[in-house]
């Protein structure tokens, strides 16, 4: 990402205006939904991204599509995206604010992979497990994949633990190769 460093530095800024104004959780609201928005709209990435569409009109369409949800951080953002003419990044610097904002908070992404979505039950079950495992709270994002049988792997930052069926049966296959029972006859 060529563009990466100048999005951080803008995400740091409006972290920082937010504190300031002590609205970095709404704020955090607003960014999450930019990013989530940018990302499922190809089109509107287009548009951001392209160098034949005034940023007048960019500015347009990101104002009719938001600014009755986002407050006056992210729309005086948006304004000066336009006058240094950097539309196109932000998608990234949404996604950035998100992660240093995380960071402020103690906050961890925490990846629960299962071959069916949690419960609301077991869901305060595993981020009460990763508060007891990290110290810190967790946002938690269910993924589902049917090819883990059962039981579930977790990952939060750089720790995994796989707790799913298919690893219990790998592990067992690989007992049963390396041993060399010879049987008595």
């Amino acid at each position: 990402m060529k563009d990466a460093r100048a999005a951080l530095r803008y995400a740091k800024a409006v972290l920082n205006l937010a504190k300031d104004s002590k609205i970095e959780d709404a704020v955090n609201e607003d960014m999450l939904l930019i990013a989530t928005t940018i990302n499922d709209s190809s089109e509107l990435k287009v548009l951001l991204k392209s160098p034949v569409i005034k940023s007048s009109e960019k500015i347009k369409v990101l104002k009719a599509l938001f600014s009755d949800k986002v407050n006056a951080v992210a729309i005086g953002l948006f304004n000066t995206l336009q006058e240094n003419k950097r539309l196109g990044m932000l998608e990234s610097i949404a996604k950035q604010y998100a992660i240093i904002y995380n960071f402020l908070k103690h906050m961890q992404v925490a990846t629960v992979t299962t071959a069916v979505p949690l419960t609301k039950d077991l869901e305060a079950q595993v981020l009460a497990k990763i508060v007891a495992l990290t110290g810190n709270n967790a946002n938690l994002e269910n993924v589902i994949n049917p090819a883990i049988l059962g039981g579930f792997v977790l990952r939060v930052g750089d720790m995994q633990y796989d707790a799913s069926i298919s690893n219990h049966l790998s592990e067992l296959r690989k007992e049963f190769d390396n041993s060399h029972f010879i049987p008595k006859i």
